[in-house]
């Protein structure tokens, strides 16, 4: 081809565009990019046309948020902290309530596995305790230090293009010590805990007395159960229960169909299942019944869900789609 010069604008036409060249050197095979004259609107129009395929891909991304448990599901059991945590539970059943010492781990244990939390059982069988009183004895006395920074989880937290959510049973407290141990402080939304889903219920002081008449043996109901007997209902809002998720979903605007939900309780997952959301069993890598998917570690929540990264490298592709088709080249 050969080389022309030009020192006088001249005008390149095209179906409903216009281009103003000005040329004043020698050209050969040269790409001019030219910006089109014509509307924004009008170009965002067909950018949207060209990559419409692309928009609706990105649109239909399967997960929108990301619901996570507090204890042993962001560290691992293996840390320890809850044999602390159910040593002083045991130890405030046995000093606060004035519960038989013999029966306390077997009480424990039994009210924990019934009402998802020691606590919501004792609540339910008729304890009358001040739950700020029982949070600070059982979490103010545990030796957070055990719990490390986690630069590696925080870094696959702050890479996901999804909003994050922690639920926990635990306390607000409890749960601002643990984010702040593990450096994971600023990688959720928001951190929804016992005071979120429950009211304040400060007592007198005569919180720990409870009447002989007014308590239901719970430890005997164990060794000999009666079918003809309707157990009490716990007022404590915590999860395995579906009205502390169903609290959740409302307060957090979230969307179960479209979210995916780490525990490490099979109980909690089970329910959360029941409800819509998509759940993932933390701790182990065998996946328990009525459970979608399971991992050995938080950690490996990259390998086993790839996904979750990938609809944020599509938009990009689409946006860098949109900004190249809003230019027009010409060969010369």
């Amino acid at each position: 081809m050969k080389a022309f010069t030009s020192q006088r604008p001249f005008t390149i036409a095209f179906p409903q565009r216009c281009f103003i060249v000005l040329i004043n050197r020698p050209i050969h095979h040269s790409l001019l990019v030219f910006r089109s004259l014509q509307t924004p609107a009008t170009l965002l129009q067909e950018s949207k046309m060209e990559n419409g395929e692309q928009f609706q891909e990105i649109s239909k991304a399967k997960y929108d948020c990301l619901l996570f448990d507090l204890d042993d599901t962001l560290y691992p059991l293996s840390s320890g902290l809850a044999e602390h945590v159910k040593k002083n539970i045991q130890e405030y059943m046995a000093q606060k309530l004035g519960i038989e010492g013999a029966k306390v781990p077997e009480l424990c244990f039994s009210l924990y596995k019934t009402y998802g939390t020691t606590m919501a059982g004792l609540k339910a069988v008729g304890y009358d305790f001040d739950y700020d009183d029982f949070h600070g004895f059982v979490h103010g006395r545990l030796p957070y230090n055990i719990l490390k920074p986690d630069p590696v989880l925080r870094g696959i937290l702050l890479s996901l293009p999804i909003r994050r959510v922690v639920f926990t049973n635990s306390d607000e407290a409890h749960a601002r010590r643990v984010l702040h141990r593990l450096g994971l402080e600023d990688c959720f939304e928001r951190v929804i805990s016992f005071e979120t889903l429950n009211s304040s219920n400060n007592k007198d002081g005569n919180e720990h007395k409870p009447s002989s008449t007014g308590i239901f043996d719970f430890y005997e109901y164990t060794h000999r159960p009666n079918p003809d007997i309707v157990l009490p209902r716990t007022p404590v809002v915590c999860k395995p229960f579906e009205d502390a998720f169903e609290k959740v979903f409302n307060m957090a605007d979230i969307d179960p169909q479209r979210t995916l939900f780490f525990d490490d309780s099979v109980r909690n997952l089970q329910t959360g299942k029941s409800l819509g959301l998509h759940t993932v069993l933390v701790g182990t890598s065998i996946r328990a019944t009525g459970v979608d998917h399971a991992l050995e570690s938080i950690h490996n929540m990259k390998e086993a869900f790839p996904e979750l990264w990938e609809a944020d490298e599509k938009r990009e592709s689409v946006e860098c789609s949109r900004k190249i088709s809003m230019e027009t080249s010409v060969i010369a």
